[in-house]
């Protein structure tokens, strides 16, 4: 999957906590992400000086629903509940697992949580 091709489905899919999401779709949605909050605080600087943020802020709760559900998608790729994501709650080792399970592959095949997204199939 694309970098668009990625962003799009993330987007298409906004509040979509079911099925699965592949590790591209996922990292690329959180480059775009990262790379959208960046490019919105230099615009917040430059407008209204260090410290003040309200582009930023509103950029992140718009993209706040769909990087979570994109997260409970990826989740459900390796046959995890959603509710794994709690994990990240405890510090530092929370981030750790969530990082190493998302970098891993998915689970081929159907899971519990419903088949493979249809680029996976393709590309197989």
């Amino acid at each position: 999957m694309s970098f668009s091709d990625a962003v799009k489905t993330v987007f298409s899919k906004y509040a979509t906590f079911s099925g699965r999401a592949r590790r591209s779709e996922y990292w690329w949605f959180v480059l775009f992400a990262v790379l959208v909050q960046v490019v919105t605080y230099i615009i917040d600087v430059v407008l209204f000086g260090p410290g003040r943020t309200p582009i930023t802020t509103i950029v992140g709760l718009a993209m706040f629903l769909p990087g979570l559900a994109v997260t409970i998608r990826r989740l459900h790729d390796i046959d995890k509940s959603g509710w794994w994501i709690l994990i990240d709650l405890v510090p530092i080792v929370g981030a750790i697992v969530l990082v190493v399970w998302f970098c891993g592959e998915g689970t081929p095949g159907p899971n519990k949580f419903g088949e493979p997204p249809q680029s996976a199939l393709a590309s197989a």
